[in-house]
Formats: C-alpha cells, structure tokens, sequence
C-alpha cells in the first residue's frame, strides 16, 4: 500500500489527518504482521510463538499466566506454546522464587541473535527512518507510539470484560 499521508498533510482537516493516522497504523500492522510471519517462518516457530517470546523478552520473566494474559491466548493454548519454545532451546523454566509452587519463564538471550538477524533489515531501515526527524520529533512519535499500544490494551479490555 502506498502512502495515504501527504506532504502538504498540515493543511489537511483535523478528520482527514486522524482518518489518514488511522490508515497508515491499519498498514503498519498488516505489514508487521506479514514480516512476523515471515520471520517465524525462517525460525521454525509459530507466530504466536515468535509473538510470546518476544514478550517474554522484553517483559521477563513471566509466569505462564502472565503471558498467556498478555499474549491474548488461552492457558491451555500457552502449554503448548511454552513447551515449544522450550525444546527449541528459546526459553528457560525457573522456579519463581516468591513463590515455590511457581515457574518463570526467561528468554536465552543466545538465541536472541537469530531473531535479531531476520529482523536487521527492518531495524536499519527504521534507523534511516528516524534519522531524518529532529529528536524533539522523535519524541513525540514515541509518545504517540506509546499512547497508541495503551489505546490498544484498553480496547482490548474492554473486549475481554465484555464477554
């Protein structure tokens, strides 16, 4: 999909601007979608494998509950994808030292580089992305970023809560 955000886009309507915030988004996450999937591919995982690991990666160490409450799949769901990714080596059960009943779940950090490879050519063309914004910029589409993913959960919420 080609870009939908003009130059001129300041001179837009406040309504065409967030119509077109909400297009670009639509695309970014079909195209993020697409390179996940990809991206699993090359690794042997599921997308939902390769989805759990990398929250596990940067919210870590979870328990099993955890991820499956932020994942979004059930826990009968979650076994199956913890003992997948245990045997190809991506994580690590613990023992939860709060609690002796409970495990952890730790990403190895070895592994870590196969992922960071298939997803070099995103992260440098990102790199050239923000390379042409002021940091102040940078700044604000964080936050933005940020406000957008908090949105999301909400919305999410209020799903989980309405079924």
């Amino acid at each position: 999909m080609d870009s939908i955000i003009h130059e001129d886009s300041e001179s837009l309507p406040r309504s065409q601007l967030n119509q077109e915030i909400r297009m670009a988004l639509r695309d970014v996450s079909a195209q993020l979608s697409l390179l996940t999937r990809r991206i699993s591919g090359h690794l042997d995982l599921k997308d939902t494998d390769l989805q759990c690991l990398d929250l596990i990666d940067a919210q870590g160490p979870l328990s099993p509950s955890t991820l499956a409450r932020l994942a979004g799949v059930h826990p009968a769901t979650m076994t199956g994808v913890i003992d997948r990714l245990e045997r190809g080596g991506w994580i690590t059960r613990e023992r939860d030292p709060g609690d002796r009943r409970g495990v952890l779940l730790r990403a190895l950090r070895g592994r870590r580089l196969d992922v960071l490879r298939l997803a070099s050519g995103m992260n440098a063309e990102m790199a050239k992305i923000c390379a042409g914004y002021e940091d102040r910029d940078l700044q604000t589409i964080a936050r933005f970023l940020r406000q957008t993913a908090a949105a999301g959960r909400t919305a999410s919420a209020q799903l989980d809560a309405a079924d």
